[in-house]
């Protein structure tokens, strides 16, 4: 039996951390933004069709996202363009990932899980969280963008209450210890549920 767990969290949650503690658990991770890395990276699936769209977002062979920011911020309709590329190549590497993986539970982080209705495809969702000072706090302390930046890309995403209100787990990354322990806990739950199921 393979579960599938779905991770999400918003920016500054701590979800990358947490996503590690899981396979340090033993869980097999599918990472939705290495996904796209991987597909826009020189070789990778997205560069062509993405070309035939976008000539202009091909750099040195791969996709510059910085470019797809600019042609993004130029024109409204791009978007929905660029995810009708990329999101059935995402939805084939997780095939593959799926596929490919032995172990028992497979955890997906994936940013925007509840946003794009991934959920339904999910076992369970955890959802990493804390406090909106300590976000702020974390994001701002980065130095990688300013805090209008931080609103920006804040209010794209559902508010954290919303997907803690929706999540069947939700880990407080308050502390690493306290989050290594809410991880061990539920990977406990989900093997509990699976003897008895």
């Amino acid at each position: 039996m393979t579960f599938k767990l779905g991770l999400t969290g918003s920016i500054g949650m701590g979800k990358s951390t947490t996503a590690q503690m899981f396979v340090e658990e033993g869980c097999a991770l599918w990472d939705a933004d290495a996904a796209v890395h991987r597909l826009y990276s020189k070789g990778g699936a997205a560069v062509a069709p993405m070309g035939a769209v976008f000539p202009t977002a091909i750099r040195d062979g791969a996709v510059s996202r910085d470019a797809l920011r600019s042609i993004i911020s130029d024109d409204p309709t791009a978007l929905a363009r660029i995810e009708a590329i990329v999101h059935p190549l995402v939805a084939q590497d997780r095939a593959e990932f799926i596929g490919a993986s032995s172990a028992d539970i497979l955890v997906f982080d994936i940013p925007l899980l509840f946003e794009t209705g991934g959920d339904a495809a999910m076992d369970a969702v955890a959802v990493v969280h804390v406090p909106d000072d300590v976000q702020e706090a974390r994001v701002m302390a980065r130095g990688t963008m300013s805090h209008a930046q931080f609103l920006a890309i804040r209010a794209k995403q559902l508010p954290s209450a919303e997907k803690c209100a929706r999540a069947d787990f939700v880990i407080e990354t308050d502390t690493v210890e306290h989050a290594r322990a809410q991880v061990h806990h539920i990977i406990e739950q989900i093997k509990n549920r699976a003897g008895h199921a």
